[in-house]
């Protein structure tokens, strides 16, 4: 089939002609001369093979291929008005419906889902959330569109992904309350720790951690009894064991109770060595870049996350 080129002011002005059924208030409406838009109802016919617009008395009467396109015309004309204007400077938050896909991993379900979504739902009751699992740090899930959103720490090498760090969280050691290792005033050494049974968190069968890069140049390895695949499974092991974990401070979450290091039931220590911080980020795909309810979801996200886990002061 031969490609045609389309005029899409021919749309517009058909759309004004078939409201108005007058080439006079056309021409008025849309700011043009009579004759100027009698040429355009006759490329308008030529385009369409039909009239359009034929005289009756004084006036002009729409054909019945014109009737049956007055509504799809109107409703393509407005679409294509919509697609071809700049955004809106303003949100109607309240009044958004919308779906959007944020990328978690189990740690921040367990500890930030319900703040981000207490926080959406007040201000935009119209829109969706959906949390979808992060098996890994592959770009392409947000290149392609399935992702709106991505939390966690910068582990793609895609260099168009937009990123803004939301925090930077540490490990913390935890052990059951009473663990031996936490029984007298004296601080956990590096021996006492490596020596300690302990649960590694990895979701591909790989140990391998900065801490035990630490222990190794110090002599030491970690005595490793049980692998799991995300933090949440290493706190609920180590609640009812003997076994310690290493979890980043934020998934203790609601469980901290101030500066108490006793939290329901675990016992949380500092780790005996320098490790470095955990950065944790948001991701997004530059074709979200300039949508103002993406960048208001993302604002939203953000913000909850650095209140909840504000900078540590130096």
């Amino acid at each position: 089939m031969k490609n045609v080129d389309v005029d899409l002011n021919l749309l517009v002005a058909l759309d004004v002609l078939l409201v108005e059924g007058s080439v006079t208030a056309a021409a008025q409406r849309l700011g043009l001369s009579i004759s100027a838009m009698s040429r355009t109802l006759a490329r308008l016919r030529a385009a369409t093979g039909d009239p359009l617009l034929v005289r009756a008395g004084r006036g002009m009467v729409p054909t019945p291929r014109a009737e049956e396109l007055r509504d799809h015309v109107h409703n393509l004309a407005r679409d294509v008005q919509a697609v071809l204007q700049p955004q809106p400077k303003t949100l109607d938050v309240g009044a958004l419906e919308r779906t959007f896909t944020i990328r978690v991993s189990e740690a921040f379900m367990a500890c930030l889902a319900g703040p981000v979504v207490a926080a959406v739902s007040t201000a935009a009751p119209g829109i969706c959330l959906r949390f979808a699992p992060k098996p890994d740090k592959n770009a392409g899930p947000l290149r392609d569109g399935m992702i709106d959103l991505e939390i966690g720490v910068i582990g793609t090498t895609a260099p168009e992904i937009r990123t803004r760090l939301l925090f930077c969280d540490h490990l913390i050691g935890i052990a059951r309350a009473k663990h031996p290792l936490l029984s007298g005033d004296t601080p956990v050494s590096p021996d006492t720790f490596a020596a300690c049974h302990h649960i590694a968190v990895s979701k591909d069968g790989n140990v391998a951690q900065p801490v035990d890069a630490v222990l190794n140049g110090l002599g030491l390895a970690r005595n490793i009894r049980v692998i799991v695949p995300g933090f949440p499974d290493a706190i609920r092991i180590a609640r009812h064991s003997e076994l310690v974990a290493l979890v980043p401070h934020s998934c203790l979450g609601s469980l901290l109770q101030a500066d108490d290091r006793e939290i329901s039931g675990l016992m949380m220590f500092d780790v005996p060595v320098l490790l470095p911080e955990i950065r944790i980020s948001a991701m997004w795909h530059p074709r979200q870049e300039a949508d103002p309810a993406h960048k208001w979801l993302r604002d939203t996200v953000i913000g909850v996350c650095r209140a909840a886990y504000p900078p540590r002061q130096p």
